[in-house]
């Protein structure tokens, strides 16, 4: 009968140098651990840049809708006052257009707007430029739209 042989150095060398898969794939885990890790921290700084700009930029939309929801308030007030029957306060009205006019919120249609209502009032057949019953004078809204006689070409 024949015996197994006796395990030398050499022998001993050998057998150890081959590693079963699991054994591999045991060795490869933090390898693979760290690579996940290094993927999460590069989405999760990607997904935080991208937050915060979408933040900012829809604060400064909010922003802007705001101020122009302001500007057309005030727009409106001008309006009813420009269009108003008694002379001062048409003066009033129309200087206040002109200098939302100017403002860079002004987009064309409400330039417009103010050309339109600025024709309304100055117009001779609407009784703008009628003397004042009172004092034989001319309204201060006259001379004002001497001065100006469109919005729309504003600075």
């Amino acid at each position: 009968m024949r015996t197994a042989p006796t395990p030398t150095p050499l022998n001993m060398a050998l057998e150890s140098s081959h590693a079963q898969w699991w054994e591999v794939l045991a060795a490869l885990g933090p390898l693979a651990i760290l690579i996940g890790a290094i993927a999460a921290a590069a989405i999760g700084a990607f997904t935080l840049r991208q937050r915060t700009e979408s933040d900012a930029l829809a604060l400064t939309q909010r922003r802007e809708a705001d101020d122009r929801s302001e500007w057309w308030k005030r727009a409106q007030w001008a309006l009813d006052r420009a269009l108003d029957d008694s002379a001062t306060n048409k003066a009033l009205g129309l200087v206040t257009l002109e200098v939302l006019a100017r403002s860079k919120l002004a987009h064309a249609e409400e330039l417009e707007l103010f050309d339109i209502a600025w024709e309304a009032v100055s117009d001779p057949k609407n009784g703008a430029a009628d003397n004042d019953s009172t004092t034989g004078t001319s309204s201060g809204t006259e001379e004002i739209m001497s001065e100006q006689p469109t919005i729309s070409g504003g600075e």
